[in-house]
């Protein structure tokens, strides 16, 4: 996925009321952007260090710049984009770099599904059993190159997984997919101290047939770009 418009490069000076950041651009202007993270971005925020946004040219907006990539503690990229999470997904699968996705002829978007009213993110069909796409963003890290997920006790996320669940018992395909947008996660993991009953419920649904896939992400936003290129380990 790259970027219609150059990404601009600043420096964080905070995150707060969940939705906003200040930063000062490279002319030093202070500013504030959109966070479109509902997270709680731990262990991804480093202040005075670099971060990059884009800008819409929207007029309805009261914020034009959204915060993209953050620089973290560690001095490592993260991708604090959820949006972009799913858009990153459809581009590999439509590309072929998730192999074990390829070959349908349909894929569809936010269909709805489940006994839960849910919408899954991708329904795969036409070749065989339909699949059914559920993507998380994984951006976590607290011990070098293990990425957590959820990063705040997540309801939402356990719900999904009943609906995976599921939908694997009924001989459909069932998939979960975290997409890694960290630049030094190299495996997965349920975050156990976080959220334990998504972790409990992370194993059931392995063990019920639920697929648990992850792919890492290049991140360059120097060349305002982000894209999945290679599986990772989800160590259960």
């Amino acid at each position: 996925m790259k970027a219609e418009q150059p990404w601009q490069q600043g420096t964080l000076i905070r995150r707060y009321k969940r939705f906003l950041a200040d930063v000062v651009t490279a002319k030093g202007e202070h500013i504030t952007i959109h966070c479109p993270n509902t997270g709680s971005m731990r262990n991804c925020i480093s202040e005075g260090a670099p971060c990059w946004y884009s800008r819409s040219d929207s007029k309805t907006r009261k914020y034009p710049h959204t915060w993209e990539v953050a620089t973290t503690p560690e001095g490592h990229l993260a991708g604090i984009n959820t949006g972009r999470a799913n858009h990153l997904v459809r581009e590999a699968i439509e590309a072929g770099i998730i192999e074990s996705l390829a070959g349908y002829p349909s894929l569809r978007a936010e269909v709805k599904y489940g006994a839960e009213n849910s919408r899954i993110d991708f329904l795969l069909s036409g070749a065989g059993p339909d699949c059914y796409v559920e993507v998380k963003n994984v951006t976590l890290m607290e011990r070098a190159g293990e990425g957590l997920f959820p990063d705040a006790v997540s309801s939402r996320g356990t719900k999904h997984l009943r609906e995976l669940i599921s939908v694997a018992r009924e001989g459909q395909r069932a998939v979960l997919l975290f997409c890694v947008q960290h630049s030094g996660i190299e495996h997965v993991s349920p975050a156990d101290d976080i959220d334990p009953l998504y972790a409990k419920t992370l194993r059931e649904a392995a063990t019920a047939g639920v697929e648990v896939l992850a792919y890492g992400a290049a991140i360059e936003p120097e060349h305002s770009e982000i894209r999945l290129q290679r599986a990772l380990p989800v160590l259960l």
